[in-house]
Parts: structure tokens; sequence; C-alpha cells
């Protein structure tokens, strides 16, 4: 699977462009602020459905237009496919394959599938366990494509009972058969969810810990741990044993809204021990995992996306990256940079074909 042609309109800071790409590597090339990473976000929405960087869909349409539209052409399976993502503002997202509405668009995640590596990848270590979630729910979700529905339903309930706690709260009287009705909500889709994350760690954790190995050079112990109230306790139990918070917080305190990722080196929180340095090669063996366990869930090789790497690692990381990338480990790769030289050489001392694009203000040409 591949991406055979990209084309932008109205898409952030470009009014147009096209581009013919190369099944191997490609990399688009130019100062900062030119719009190489609007390039790698337009290839994220027509795998995702979405922005990398940005939920808010009306903020990319260009500035003083009126609409965006992102248009590819997939190679999958010896067939030729087209996907189309359209926005219009004060208007519903538009998402077609082959020319055919999505009814649903959890119907795409996962028939294109995607890892990006970018400097804000940092956040799943610094900042709240949202962010560890979403990372887990990514890479769930473009392998099942029941998981995103039972997800949105899941945080549709908790917010439902959250409103319920807070009215209860004002009005002064505790309803424990209308509360009863949304635990069991919560518990029958909380298990579900919580067993696809369990068996997801279970398998993907050996695999991180391979990748982690790989890019250290075994010099440190890591761990991954994935961390739930489920573990040792019964769902609706928690519910009911935690009812009295829960109306004093006025919030549901309880569930797998709650589950986190526990990242550690030498046994000591890697948010707080680790250095840069450990932390990128923590980073980066979380989306090369991400990476090898989507292959064998799918079968073919997702595409990879990475922003600003050369910039961003020192050169020991990136040459462990590339050995990767010689030894035919990916498929279709994405890269960009700030100089054409530097990624010119980085290939040719792997011996890996490469097609370079320059990007400058918004268009974008490939260098011959």
């Amino acid at each position: 699977m591949y991406l055979q042609q990209l084309s932008v309109i109205n898409f952030k800071n470009y009014a147009e462009a096209r581009l013919e790409l190369s099944p191997g590597v490609n990399a688009f090339t130019g100062n900062n602020g030119a719009g190489k990473t609007n390039l790698l976000d337009a290839i994220h929405y027509l795998s995702l459905c979405k922005s990398y960087f940005n939920p808010i869909d009306s903020q990319q349409i260009k500035q003083d237009a009126d609409f965006f539209i992102i248009n590819g052409l997939f190679e999958r399976n010896g067939h030729t496919e087209s996907v189309a993502c359209s926005v219009k503002r004060n208007q519903k997202k538009q998402f077609k394959r082959n020319k055919k509405d999505y009814q649903r668009l959890a119907d795409h995640i996962g028939l294109f599938p995607l890892v990006m590596v970018s400097p804000y990848d940092v956040s799943i270590i610094i900042e709240g366990s949202e962010e560890r979630r979403r990372f887990i729910d990514n890479v769930i979700s473009q392998t099942d494509n029941q998981y995103l529905d039972e997800l949105i339903a899941y945080n549709k309930i908790v917010l439902n009972r959250n409103a319920v706690l807070k009215r209860m709260s004002e009005n002064g009287r505790f309803d424990v058969s209308l509360l009863e009705v949304y635990n069991e909500q919560m518990v029958t889709l909380g298990i579900k969810i919580f067993e696809k994350r369990k068996a997801f760690m279970d398998a993907f954790t050996p695999i991180f810990n391979e990748h982690y190995r790989f890019i250290s050079n075994g010099a440190e112990q890591v761990e991954l741990i994935y961390q739930s109230q489920l573990i040792d306790g019964d769902f609706n139990e928690l519910l009911l044993k935690n009812a009295d918070r829960d109306r004093i917080l006025q919030r549901t305190s309880v569930g797998i809204h709650r589950d986190d990722l526990l990242f550690s080196i030498h046994g000591m929180p890697m948010k707080k021990f680790g250095s840069q340095g450990q932390q990128k090669s923590f980073l980066i063996a979380l989306k090369l995992a991400q990476y090898s366990f989507l292959y064998q869930q799918k079968g073919f090789k997702p595409l990879l996306l990475l922003d600003d790497i050369f910039d961003k690692l020192d050169n020991l990381r990136v040459t462990k990256l590339m050995q990767m990338v010689s030894d035919h480990n990916f498929g279709q790769v994405f890269i960009t940079d700030t100089s054409d030289k530097r990624v010119a050489e980085v290939f040719n001392a792997i011996d890996v074909s490469l097609k370079l694009f320059n990007v400058t203000g918004g268009e974008v040409y490939a260098e011959s």
C-alpha cells in the first residue's frame, strides 16, 4: 500500500498543490514555515480523517478561503483507490472513498494505516494521561473498526453521567436509580474497551521492548506498563463504592477514561528522570512499535511520516533509524527537513533512493 498522488486546495498555507509521489522515500525540504509539515498533515487526513496537530477542521482552511479539499490516490491490493476529504466553513466534513460518501468516518480508519513521528510527540511523555490514552486508541482504532464507535459511545455516557451528577448536586437530590442506568451502560462498554486495551498492550509491549533495545543499544532498562482501575477491580463495584465521591466531585472518578501508561527508566518515572535523549529514544521506540504492530495486524506496511527528525535527533538515533530504513523494514516514507543536502547525504550513505521536493511559501516542486 502506498500513496501515488496527493493534491490539496486551500489547505493551510497552500492555495493549490499536486504531487506525484515515490513508493519509497519522499522528502519535503525548505525553510521553517514554508509548509513542509502541512503536507504530512494532509496525508494524515487521508488516512485518519483528521489533522494530527489540530482537532478543529475549519482552522485548516487557508486564510480568506471558504473550504479546503484534499485528494489522494492510493495503491492498495493491486488496485488504485481514491480518497477525498473536503471541509466548508460551518458545514459537516465530507469524506469519500472511490467517490462514495462515508456514513461513518470510523469505517475508513485502518484502511490506509499510518504512523506519524513528530517533535510534538513529547507530549505523550510530559503531558497528562489523556495523551497516552490517545496513543493507545489511535493504534487500536486502526486495527478494530468497532473500537472507535465503542469509545465514542462510552465517552458520551460519561459526559451524560457527569451532567446528571452536577444537576443532582444543584438540586440537592441524589437519584440512585438514574445513576444505575448510566452505570450499567458504562460497565458494558467499559469492559469491552478495557479488554481490547489490555490485549493490545500484551501484544505491543514486547515489540516496544525490542525496538528500544535496538535504538539504545541495550544501554538502559525501561518499562511500559498499562494502568487501569479495572485490572484488579470489578467495574460495577468500583462505581458503587465511589458513588459518594462522585457526588461530591460532580464527575465520574472511576472507569477506563482514567487509564494511563506508566513510562519508567531504571525504575524511575521517565518524565522526571529520563534525559532528553532517553525520552526521544522512548518515543521513537513507541512509534516504531506502533508501525510493527500495525504491519503485523494488517499484513501490509503502513505509511511512515517523519517530521523534522534529523534536526531533533542525535547522530546515533538517526543512524539507527536509517539502518532500519535501509534494511527495507519500511514501505513508503515521508520526511521533512530544512536541508535538502543533509537528507540527500543521509540516504546516499545507506544507498536508498529518494524523491526530493522543495517547499517554498506554500508551493512545492519536485527536484529533478
